[in-house]
């Protein structure tokens, strides 16, 4: 009985090493980065959230006073979309240049028209 149970069982296939998919059935990545990738999007990421256009003077809009935009923000927020495929490393990426970029809001740091 236990012999015909065994073979009535479709035998599967096996898999190797070169005939594995680069994303699991998960839909995690399979694929590292290395460290000196991570290290050098990470030092983009804080050069984009310090780049500010700062005013000299502050610019009344909508009655709140202008001191400055925030363009490393603004390119390093289209950048991480169009560049970075994973949800998770984006999101990341998303917090490490926003809470650089209000650090650097009250830092003398910025180019100042």
């Amino acid at each position: 009985m236990a012999q015909t149970q065994k073979q009535l069982k479709k035998k599967r296939p096996r898999t190797y090493a070169r005939n594995r998919a680069l994303v699991s059935r998960r839909g995690n990545s399979l694929v590292l980065e290395s460290d000196g990738q991570y290290f050098l999007k990470l030092v983009c990421v804080v050069i984009l959230g310090t780049l500010w256009l700062k005013l000299s003077t502050p610019v009344l809009w909508l009655g709140l006073p202008l001191g400055g935009i925030p363009l490393g923000t603004i390119i390093g927020l289209v950048g991480i979309k169009t560049l970075e495929k994973n949800q998770l490393n984006r999101k990341i990426w998303y917090a490490a240049l926003i809470i650089v970029t209000i650090i650097c809001y009250f830092v003398p740091a910025g180019i100042v028209l």
